[in-house]
């Protein structure tokens, strides 16, 4: 399997090479989306959720001085990471329309992007972590600048300046975290590093500042309060398939990297910046709610909606309880799989529209377009919370344990409070999106949509494989916790 775990990581860097040397873009993108896929599945069949610690590692020496070395390797939330990348690429890719110049690099910047993300998931060696992560973010500054809509080269650079002083700082942080160590067991590798928080050899003096300096990377790459105003209008200007990679798949990163990294080996500074934490979190679910409420287009509707779901993940990991950290394991998957979907279909309307996403232009489309407008329907469902989708097993995991966590420092009633904003943001997000969908779908279909082409059958899989897939976590939110189960002990277990 670790040899899968290789291909699943290296075949779309080779994919876009390949792509780029000639060969055919589509089919040569299609074919590593479905390998990577069936690989993923692969892999989770053989996982064994009874084990703890990573399974499938597989390590290549580098640096023997740093003790740098290439070393991969699953847990249950690595591979709940790596299948959410494996469904949202395939679907992304699938519904790529046609691309009018330069198709090749195109396919070629989707495919590095993706394989940033599936690199970065599965490395256990913190530089590689971090250089996955950075290999995604020139693509992205590409596929906006050339392919994407509106003021496109603006909003390039400015997610480029976001995206780069985020990552400067994240680095300076785990540099200082690589520094934490003693000077004789320094290492990159997370193994190690786990086993030395274990026995209290990172809790200096210092840890308070380093802490600080991930929550500040990891937080500007996730698009955390105040530093949020990068993504709406990235999203609403990206092509499609980026915006459901980066919003779906690749902000996750950020995420992932403070419950992988930040959380489980610097669990002391965690508990002293928490309440820091918990008023930014505020701003995304709050400040950034009312916000969308104002939005008059759908595609930036979406982008700061994207951006608000962020707060309720950030206030599960901000718990630092095993039904919290569940929840927002569990939140980051349904995320990515819900926002991808509004992002696709948002991509059919656009596509028919002619770039017009404007509310007031819009209307009644669902009578045109039915297929269109029950999917739209079901995703805006999931995004809001509704029961039966995986958004809200997991949204009400994340708020049973911030209720139920122990105060930070000398507020005793600040999980509480942030709590109980987080819960008026599930009637903020159920006015923006039911908004917005009485605005685009229901009423009178005017005369200038009339031609208005419904979503071919051939199209229609991807999108209901996402919803499908939401729908099932829904249900059986059993089958996800159990894969996640031994990673929330793990992060739990360090002794506080």
């Amino acid at each position: 399997m670790s040899i899968l775990l290789h291909l699943i990581i290296l075949l779309p860097i080779l994919g876009a090479f390949a792509i780029l040397l000639g060969a055919p873009a589509r089919a040569t993108s299609v074919g590593v989306a479905v390998f990577n896929l069936l690989g993923v599945l692969a892999i989770v069949c053989g996982y064994d959720q009874g084990a703890s610690g990573f399974q499938f590692t597989s390590s290549i020496p580098v640096v023997a001085d740093w003790d740098l070395k290439y070393f991969i390797g699953v847990d249950g939330l690595g591979l709940t990471m790596l299948l959410l990348t494996a469904i949202v690429t395939l679907a992304a890719i699938w519904l790529t329309p046609k691309v009018d110049k330069n198709e090749g690099q195109f396919y070629a910047c989707l495919l590095f992007v993706a394989g940033g993300a599936f690199g970065a998931f599965a490395s256990l060696d913190l530089f590689f972590f971090y250089a996955f992560h950075e290999l995604a973010l020139i693509p992205t500054f590409l596929l906006i600048g050339i392919w994407g809509t509106g003021e496109r080269q603006a909003i390039a650079w400015k997610i480029t300046i976001y995206l780069a002083v985020g990552s400067f700082i994240l680095l300076i942080g785990l540099i200082g975290l690589y520094h934490l160590a003693p000077p004789d067991q320094r290492t990159f590798d997370i193994v190690k590093l786990q086993s030395l928080a274990a026995q209290k050899l990172l809790s200096t003096q210092h840890a308070n500042s380093v802490y600080l300096f991930l929550l500040a990377g990891f937080g500007i790459l996730i698009s955390l309060f105040p530093f949020h105003s990068w993504a709406p209008q990235a999203y609403a200007s990206a092509p499609t398939p980026l915006a459901m990679l980066h919003a779906g798949v690749l902000k996750k990163f950020g995420l992932y990297g403070l419950l992988r990294v930040a959380l489980p080996l610097l669990p002391e500074p965690a508990k002293h910046w928490a309440n820091l934490l918990l008023i930014l979190l505020a701003g995304n679910i709050i400040y950034v709610g009312l916000a969308t409420i104002g939005q008059k287009r759908l595609d930036l509707t979406l982008g700061y909606s994207s951006v608000m779901h962020m707060g309720y993940i950030f206030l599960g990991l901000a718990a630092m309880n095993t039904i919290g950290l569940n929840g927002a394991a569990l939140l980051m998957f349904a995320h990515g799989l819900s926002i991808a979907a509004l992002f696709a279909l948002t991509g059919h309307i656009r596509q028919q529209t002619g770039g017009t996403l404007a509310y007031s232009e819009l209307g009644g489309l669902a009578r045109v377009a039915p297929f269109l407008g029950l999917t739209f329907g079901f995703a805006t469902f999931a995004s809001i919370g509704l029961p039966g989708f995986a958004n809200f097993a997991s949204e009400v995991m994340v708020f049973f344990g911030a209720y139920g966590s122990q105060p930070a420092g000398h507020c005793p009633y600040s999980y509480k409070v942030a709590t109980v904003l987080a819960l008026w943001g599930v009637v903020i997000s159920a006015v923006y999106m039911l908004r917005a969908y009485r605005a685009v779908f229901m009423g009178e279909t005017g005369k200038r949509w009339a031609g208005f082409q419904d979503i071919v059958p051939s199209l229609r899989w991807p999108v209901m494989m996402l919803l499908g897939v939401l729908l099932v976590a829904g249900f059986f939110p059993q089958l996800f916790l159990n894969l996640l189960a031994h990673s929330v002990t793990a992060f739990l277990s360090v002794p506080k």
